[in-house]
């Protein structure tokens, strides 16, 4: 029952409703939760960018996955760190899907190690990958998303940004610094239709995690790692019309890990 005492459903929102010609770009989106990503959002109807930066097998496989299931997706090569990749690859996306207005800045790296001996070069280069990359594409999407009044940015952060993993001083710092630029832009372009959200996984099976440990997963109270698709069902969500009220929300995948 609604406020006015009827069973009626609610109208939606403003917001609520993306333009027909949007589509969604990725980063890092040749394997792990960039990949099962890109496929979660193909499969709810969007047009998918898949980007990366080397692995052009892995970005063309997905992309051809999205194809042979029905979708429309096209591998775009571009390396995030590099200051002026933020403009080509959105201008790129842009010319080939239509305005970009789903954003998943998932491209990250790890370079670990104790401290006091991290170089400046290893802290630099996390740094930029997992942060100042993601600042700068969401700089570039936001215009286009206010302009149409609809959008959805999604950042992949991690645990490590809430909880203290020795060994990832550089990263930590990194992932923290996303979850408070996914707050602070949230409330800046509110008004316009765009949320702005992240997610926070823990122990995934990805290459990132390889070689961690199995003991690992004994400090998960799941007592199992996670799936880079159970990841991707968050972001899809966050990505969706219907998290409209959504925003500035960090969504904690871990199993139970931080709980």
């Amino acid at each position: 029952m609604n406020a006015a005492g009827t069973t009626e459903a609610p109208a939606r929102t403003a917001g609520a409703t993306p333009p027909a010609e949007g589509c969604a770009l990725v980063t890092g989106a040749s394997r792990g939760i960039g990949a099962a990503t890109a496929r979660e959002l193909a499969a709810a109807g969007l047009p998918v960018v898949v980007n990366f930066k080397a692995d052009a097998e892995g970005a063309e496989s997905v992309a051809a996955e999205i194809a042979d299931a029905g979708g429309a997706a096209v591998p775009i090569r571009a390396d995030v760190t590099d200051p002026e990749a933020a403009e080509r690859l959105l201008a790129e996306a842009e010319g080939e899907l239509g305005k970009v207005l789903v954003l998943v800045n998932n491209a990250g790296i790890t370079a670990d190690n104790l401290s006091m001996r991290l170089s400046d070069e290893e802290w630099q280069r996390v740094l930029d990958t997992n942060l100042t990359a993601a600042f700068r594409l969401t700089r570039r999407a936001l215009g286009g998303m206010m302009r149409a009044r609809y959008g959805r940015i999604v950042n992949v952060a991690s645990v490590v940004g809430q909880r203290a993993n020795a060994g990832q001083a550089n990263y930590a710092a990194a992932k923290a610094g996303l979850v408070a630029f996914t707050k602070t832009v949230a409330v800046e372009v509110a008004r316009r239709g765009v949320t702005v959200n992240a997610v926070a996984p823990g122990l995934i099976e990805t290459e990132l995690t390889r070689d961690v440990g199995s003991s690992l997963g004994d400090h998960v109270p799941a007592r199992r790692p996670g799936t880079p698709q159970e990841v991707a069902a968050c972001i899809g969500f966050l990505a969706s019309p219907e998290a409209s009220y959504v925003t500035g929300a960090t969504l904690t995948v871990d199993g139970g890990m931080t709980a």
